[in-house]
């Protein structure tokens, strides 16, 4: 037996509780690799799936934690052996299969990822989703033709978890990174990590009459979207782009066709969940690489299993900072 964190759902209510229960192999469902889980993490759609609405939840009782880094126990499958380490995001595991909230999971050997060389799991849970989205949305950017000394790369929820890896890349690639926030006491948090300028939240999150103003940022990973998405598009450089990887902020965009049109702007939908698995590959590779681990550890709040209940709530208020790496064993 084991421990997880169980979402049960009382039928007669349509209530759902989240607790950390002991399970077994034979609870687990179906699947070519069993892998010992090290760590997980907390983003936005774990809070969902804990939370009291069960959120994207379909089937109980539930697994939730959409990431996990783990050493395989078990597989069946050629690519993997007992003894690799793993890692897996996306792919609907924590919402529509159970996830990685557990000291054991089984999985699909085509969801899983080698460790990259220099990483460990700790780090790699560290990097988790929300990191691994921001490489994917650096590296949408610099193949749309960002390079440093273009001019400022505009990070919106710069303290999130996207954010937050996404400034300290780009920060330590040599760009000069401006941080948008709606929480002054974490500009120092982003200071650390490598932004050069802090942008209040209130400057840019509301719409204006007119479709363009002046030329500002050469490129954007945008987590807020809705009206500071529209607000964005009419600053961008010309030819530059936005790499669009949440709605923290809303999901419509009231903007117009004009920052296309006269500027060749583009945005770039980022998304992580079904990325091809050569895709992710390149992205874990530069994330080893690109990402400065001394500015990871500086991101770090430890959490356990039993720590998740609150920290799902806590998440979905925008009450989390940087990245929380969920030791499920302690």
């Amino acid at each position: 037996m084991f421990n997880a964190l169980v979402v049960e759902k009382d039928e007669e209510s349509g209530k759902t509780s989240a607790a950390v229960k002991q399970i077994g192999l034979d609870d687990l469902p179906e699947a070519e690799v069993t892998v010992a889980v090290d760590y997980s993490t907390v983003n936005y759609k774990d809070g969902l799936c804990i939370g009291p609405g069960g959120g994207l939840v379909r089937k109980y009782p539930h697994v939730p934690g959409i990431d996990f880094a783990g050493t395989v126990e078990e597989s069946s499958d050629d690519r993997y052996k007992p003894g690799d380490k793993v890692v897996l995001t996306g792919w609907r595991v924590g919402e529509a299969h159970w996830g990685g909230y557990s000291q054991k999971v089984r999985a699909k050997a085509d969801w899983l990822v080698p460790l990259p060389e220099g990483l460990s799991t700790r780090q790699a849970m560290a990097v988790g989703t929300a990191g691994f989205t921001a490489m994917l949305a650096v590296m949408a950017l610099e193949d749309h033709g960002l390079v440093p000394g273009h001019g400022p790369v505009l990070v919106t929820g710069a303290a999130g978890g996207v954010g937050s890896v996404a400034t300290a890349i780009l920060a330590n690639l040599g760009h000069e990174v401006a941080g948008v926030t709606g929480r002054p006491e974490t500009a120092d948090y982003l200071k650390s990590l490598g932004a050069t300028q802090i942008v209040a939240r209130e400057e840019i999150n509301e719409t204006v009459k007119r479709p363009l103003e002046a030329e500002t940022w050469a490129g954007c990973v945008d987590a807020v979207g809705g009206d500071m998405l529209a607000r964005v598009l009419g600053q961008m450089k010309y030819g530059a782009s936005v790499a669009a990887v949440g709605l923290a902020g809303g999901a419509g965009l009231p903007a117009t066709v004009i920052p296309f049109l006269l500027r060749g702007v583009n945005l770039l939908g980022i998304d992580s969940v079904m990325q091809p698995y050569e895709n992710r590959l390149r992205a874990w590779e530069r994330i080893a690489k690109d990402l400065p681990m001394d500015k990871l550890e500086a991101m770090i709040v430890p959490a356990t299993l039993g720590d998740l209940p609150g920290l799902g709530r806590d998440i979905l208020k925008g009450q989390v900072k940087g990245r929380v790496v969920v030791d499920v064993n302690a």
